[in-house]
């Protein structure tokens, strides 16, 4: 499944918030001066080139639906960050993050407690 640019994971986003709208509801949820029907329609399709969602025909206009649900989608993003950027390695993802300080010490084991109980709970 290929990246989205900032435009399409702010259509995704909308998706995601919305549920399934055709492309003159979803150029109602943007502020005025509301973007033209045209380019919003030409991403909504280039967003199902890519796999990201899918139409069902109503009357004579389409009814857009996103494929995966937001979390499936940040699932399979952080799984593409950590291979392309950490050699597939979560480690080195969550050693970069405690190295660069975007996550503290304190909650790196806040965050293993947190695991440390959830699988006791299984």
């Amino acid at each position: 499944m290929k990246h989205l640019t900032p435009r399409e994971e702010e259509i995704m986003k909308h998706f995601w918030a919305n549920g399934p709208m055709t492309v003159q509801t979803l150029r109602s949820l943007y502020p005025e001066p509301l973007p033209h029907f045209n380019t919003l329609s030409s991403l909504v399709r280039l967003l199902e080139e890519k796999g990201w969602l899918g139409h069902t025909p109503q009357g004579k206009s389409y009814v857009y639906h996103p494929l995966l649900s937001e979390t499936d989608a940040g699932r399979r993003s952080v799984r593409s960050i950590v291979s392309e950027y950490f050699g597939n390695s979560c480690r080195r993802l969550v050693s970069n993050l405690v190295k660069s300080e975007d996550i503290s010490i304190e909650e790196l084991r806040s965050l293993l407690d947190e695991i440390e109980n959830s699988s006791s709970d299984q």
